[in-house]
């Protein structure tokens, strides 16, 4: 089969990757890809919400299953414009994707069906959000309806950086249309776990779950990020959450899809907080989560792309779906300087005694030598029989990649380590 897998970041990396090991995949086409990508699949340089552009490879060229990754091109319609040209695809059609694309659309979605989740407010203009926020409960969440790259949404600590926030997604348009509409959320504690899951419309299979680590800095300081570093299984995230996740979240966000006539196909992603009055979704995502594919997909022990198509066709509840019963550690290595300002274009070398896997996000190819490109320039990403296993290794692999201005953190999985003791 001619695969093509549109985006072209750590995450897409990690899926082709895994989709190479199937028997099935004859060419695997990444669009646009990156440097490291370049060396598992044909990249194409055309640009991940370029739909037309894209459809046009794929009817040319004969894709035969098409793998559409990242949240804009979903949300673009995509899989719409492919499937028009029948190409099937793994994700959802646009009218699914809203679940991501929209915050408003995913808060009254929770709401109409009994979903758990924190209380909110939507606001349209800028004077009645300030007006609320005189007398909301502080520490408060801001977020921006639309997509912002994974960093619309600011979490409050006091009553002038909830207004500095609204001004700046509101009046300042700091995310573009994306923040002409926000939601003001209440502020939950407890852990935070994400789940990424297979879901064919009727059937919903959580993929073994994960922490995500999103400040940029040690023990949690610093700007939030895309990401820095991930790890798999998240230890909060207990058989008897999971039973009451199932329950009381998974279904019945499928079931509330299709009642609304939004049937969602692909990878469903639930953003969750375990807070002392149970689990509550924090968001949604309609694709896999970058970077806890990097930690959650090498644990599959299984055809990463046979479950894709099992997807598409209906029959997910024909697949079997199984883990490795170990653990996962990613380590992102960033630009100095993410996620504001950063220098690109310094060689990247790798060890040729390394043992970990390398996730390329931001690189590009330039000859014969891969130079940075980006923030998160890559993900080193080890597995152990015990999480310490798997977090000691990543950190003992982390100083075999080298290229100027790297930084990471110290204490990706320190959290995770703390609850199992």
């Amino acid at each position: 089969m001619k695969i093509m897998v549109v985006g072209g970041g750590g995450r897409e990396h990690a899926i082709i990757k895994k989709i190479k090991e199937s028997p099935l995949a004859e060419v695997i086409y990444a669009l646009p890809g990156n440097g490291g990508i370049a060396n598992d699949a044909v990249c194409v340089d055309i640009g991940a919400k370029d739909i037309d552009g894209i459809v046009k490879f794929a009817t040319e060229n004969k894709i035969d299953y098409a793998i559409v990754a990242p949240d804009d091109p979903l949300v673009l319609g995509c899989v719409d414009a492919l499937n028009e040209v029948g190409i099937p695809c793994f994700g959802p059609k646009a009218n699914a994707a809203i679940i991501e694309g929209s915050k408003i659309f995913s808060k009254n979605l929770m709401k109409k069906y009994g979903i758990p989740t924190a209380a909110y407010e939507v606001f349209t203009e800028l004077d009645a959000a300030l007006e609320y926020l005189k007398d909301a409960p502080i520490p408060t969440v801001i977020k921006a309806d639309g997509l912002a790259l994974g960093k619309g949404v600011v979490i409050a600590m006091t009553r002038d950086e909830a207004i500095d926030a609204v001004r700046s997604m509101m009046e300042d348009k700091v995310f573009g249309a994306s923040g002409s509409k926000i939601v003001i959320e209440e502020f939950l504690t407890g852990p935070e776990v994400s789940v990424l899951s297979f879901t064919d419309g009727n059937v919903v299979v959580p993929m073994v779950s994960s922490m995500d680590h999103k400040r940029a800095l040690d023990n949690d300081c610093g700007l939030n990020t895309g990401g820095m570093g991930t790890i798999a299984p998240n230890p909060y995230y207990t058989d008897d959450i999971a039973s009451v996740c199932m329950e009381k979240i998974f279904l019945p966000t499928i079931n509330a899809m299709n009642a609304e006539g939004r049937t969602f196909k692909g990878c469903l992603y639930f953003g969750l907080m375990i807070t002392p009055d149970g689990p509550k979704v924090i968001e949604y995502n309609c694709r896999f989560g970058d970077p806890e594919t990097q930690v959650v997909l090498p644990l599959l022990d299984g055809d990463l792309l046979k479950i894709m198509m099992a997807c598409t066709d209906g029959t997910l509840a024909d697949m079997p779906v199984k883990f490795l019963d170990k653990s996962a550690c990613c380590v992102i290595m960033a630009s100095e300087g993410y996620p504001v300002k950063y220098a690109k274009g310094f060689p990247i070398t790798v060890d040729a005694d390394i043992e970990a896997e390398v996730y390329v996000a931001g690189a590009k190819k330039v000859g014969d030598d891969m130079l940075t490109d980006g923030g998160r320039v890559l993900g080193v990403t080890a597995i152990g029989d015990t999480l310490a296993d798997a977090i000691d290794k990543a950190y003992k692999n982390v100083p075999k990649v080298k290229f100027d201005n790297a930084f990471y953190r110290h204490d990706i999985g320190a959290r995770a380590l703390k609850a199992i003791k």
